[in-house]
């Protein structure tokens, strides 16, 4: 089980991780509407669940997560350099998913490149976390990532 001040993430996570399966099955035409319209739409979808979960999702881990962890725990620093690097792939991805040509191989790329980072976080990062921050700074943090994803407003 997660740590309280973790779940808001690790929900996300949980929507993140489906939607990276969607996104790859489409673009191996595994999902109707197969073709065009179908990578279309799984694009659309993609580019929204970007803007209104991934946005403030990162934010809140460049914010206040990597930062919590990283002055905690020395050891943690390349882990956090190597996600924070994913985030920017992903954003990159995410802006080239609004044009046509090659967009199968990016649908498939972004499912790909977001699955391996929730996975690397959710079993490297979180319980590095988990060990390591104490109660009082735990609170703090979710506290923080609360205000930042608006947990209130997203039923989390």
């Amino acid at each position: 089980m997660r740590h309280p001040s973790l779940v808001p993430l690790s929900h996300d996570h949980h929507h993140g991780l489906a939607l990276a399966l969607r996104c790859r099955k489409q673009a191996l035409g595994q999902i109707k509407p197969m073709g065009t319209v179908g990578l279309k739409e799984r694009a659309h979808e993609a580019r929204l669940f970007f803007a209104n979960h991934l946005v403030d999702h990162f934010r809140a881990e460049e914010d206040v997560l990597f930062p919590t962890l990283g002055s905690l725990v020395a050891a943690s620093a390349p882990i956090i350099d190597q996600l924070l690097q994913e985030h920017e792939q992903i954003r990159c991805l995410a802006l080239q998913l609004e044009t046509e040509p090659g967009l199968g191989k990016r649908l498939f790329d972004f499912g790909d490149l977001l699955e391996g980072h929730i996975r690397k976080e959710e079993r490297e990062l979180f319980p590095l976390f988990e060990q390591h921050v104490g109660a009082k700074d735990a609170e703090i943090a979710a506290e923080q990532i609360r205000k930042i994803l608006g947990t209130d407003a997203r039923g989390s």
